[in-house]
């Protein structure tokens, strides 16, 4: 049984005649795998990964998470075997990269320092340990998004939904960012993300293009020309 399926999923908004979003989307994940859609902007991919994570419904079409349907199950599963990736750091949430951290455990009861310890150990898992005191504005891009992972991870999700990982980041903290997720991976947790740049197809165990609401695997030629993501010890090496 697959962890996370999209059967004839379409979605448009109201007013009619609003446009349609998705149109008759099909996919499904496995424990462990790393896919990755790309797509044009304004093509829908962030509308896709909602629907997927069931913050929202779709109009037409089923989701299930490890078969049950997420227009019924959604609102339970959401956090709890679903892990929906927020890239923001609200200020409100707390001063330091820690308490950040920490809030998704909080919220839930967890006492603090039980809260404290998995934080702490979410944050080693992303490498982002150094960052644990720093403030939300001493954090680069690729920080923030390593500790909202680490938010994300507290909770023990089964797969992680995250949409544009890698926008906004720079291009040297690039790789480090689609490694992590490609770790992640490996370490049994799914993750569903979305790109607007072909590289982010790099390592995926499937890639995914969106057009015209339509979703299709990622043409061959499109992944083949994607260079793979090396070490840094390894491109300095390459450099030498």
């Amino acid at each position: 049984m697959s962890l996370l399926e999209l059967a004839g999923v379409s979605k448009r908004y109201d007013p009619a005649p609003a446009p349609q979003v998705l149109s008759d989307v099909s996919l499904s994940l496995g424990e462990g795998e790393l896919a990755v859609v790309w797509g044009l902007r304004r093509c829908g991919r962030s509308t896709l990964l909602r629907v997927a994570a069931g913050i929202e419904p779709p109009s037409e079409g089923v989701v299930r998470f490890e078969g049950k349907d997420l227009s019924v199950h959604g609102e339970r599963l959401l956090g709890d075997g679903i892990g929906f990736c927020q890239k923001m750091l609200r200020f409100t949430d707390g001063q330091t990269a820690l308490d950040h951290a920490m809030v998704g455990l909080l919220s839930r009861w967890v006492s603090p320092a039980r809260a404290r310890k998995r934080s702490d150990e979410a944050l080693e898992r992303v490498e982002a340990e150094h960052c644990a005191g720093m403030r939300r504005h001493e954090l680069s891009v690729a920080e923030s998004v390593r500790v909202a992972l680490a938010r994300t991870l507290t909770l023990l999700p089964r797969i992680v939904v995250i949409d544009e990982p890698v926008k906004g980041v720079e291009l040297s903290d690039r790789d480090g960012i689609l490694r992590l997720l490609r770790k992640l991976a490996d370490e049994g947790v799914t993750v569903l993300a979305s790109t607007g740049e072909s590289t982010g197809l790099s390592e995926a165990d499937q890639g995914f293009a969106l057009g015209g609401g339509q979703l299709r695997s990622a043409p061959a030629q499109q992944r083949e020309n994607v260079v793979p993501l090396r070490a840094a010890g390894e491109r300095r090496a390459a450099q030498m």
